[in-house]
């Protein structure tokens, strides 16, 4: 969330609570609503259905249960990009991709069959199994290795320079919308590894995933406003400190 965004927490499809006010200063938040996420990945869905428009794309995926008590306007990620569902019939969702979704993460090259990651937004009284995400992804990585070994999957994946700063070693981050633990990086080479243990392959598409596929990327939103703000006082407090 960034400085214009008021955190909010779903009650039910279509309503928000508001946080108290110093977890919205906390988060980032200050006014406005979006849904958040725990990077628990609920299911792996098929898109039925691709319709090119006039501005915008129409995906349609069908939730199956996921899809239950789904209203217009409520919101859903998909591989971890926080989309509102436009419309649906059943268990079959629809959503509107905008060409900056498309061009920015990897839901631009889904095509019917393809099988994404889902989770719906969070509500009051869930478990937060994984850590808070906003599903605004970062940037589409590339995966450059997979190793399998019994009962692991190692991926890497190549991380710009500017979004590698706000990671490191152990720390969580968020791919395809699932929260990982950060197993190995290298800054020399802009990569980070993510083990992966035989539950997640089976609750995600992580399964199938190749070497040169795109990832979408969402850094943990505190560790980046810490990182920034750090950055943009440290060249006057060594200054000052040069001083005196």
């Amino acid at each position: 969330p960034n400085v214009d965004t008021w955190v909010a927490f779903r009650t039910r499809p279509g309503e928000c609570a508001p946080l108290p006010r110093a977890a919205r200063l906390a988060l980032g938040g200050t006014r406005g609503t979006t849904a958040i996420y725990t990077g628990i990945v609920q299911g792996v869905c098929p898109v039925t259905r691709i319709h090119g428009g006039e501005g915008t794309t129409a995906l349609t995926v069908d939730l199956g249960a996921l899809g239950e008590g789904l209203e217009p306007g409520a919101s859903v990620a998909l591989n971890g990009c926080c989309l509102t569902a436009v419309g649906a019939v059943n268990e079959a969702v629809s959503f509107d991709l905008i060409r900056e979704t498309l061009e920015n993460t990897n839901l631009g090259g889904l095509r019917t069959g393809s099988r994404v990651n889902v989770e719906r937004s969070f509500q009051v009284g869930d478990e937060v199994g994984g850590h808070i995400l906003s599903g605004h992804v970062a940037a589409a990585i590339v995966v450059t290795d997979i190793v399998a070994k019994p009962g692991l999957r190692r991926i890497s994946v190549e991380v710009p320079g500017h979004w590698l700063g706000y990671l490191m070693d152990k720390g969580f981050v968020a791919l395809n919308g699932a929260s990982l633990t950060i197993a190995d990086i290298d800054r020399n080479r802009s990569t980070i590894t993510v083990s992966l243990i035989p539950e997640t392959l089976a609750r995600t598409t992580f399964g199938q995933v190749q070497v040169g596929d795109r990832l979408n990327l969402e850094v943990d939103a505190r560790t980046q406003a810490v990182v920034d703000t750090v950055r943009q006082m440290l060249p006057d407090l060594v200054a000052r400190m040069s001083r005196g």
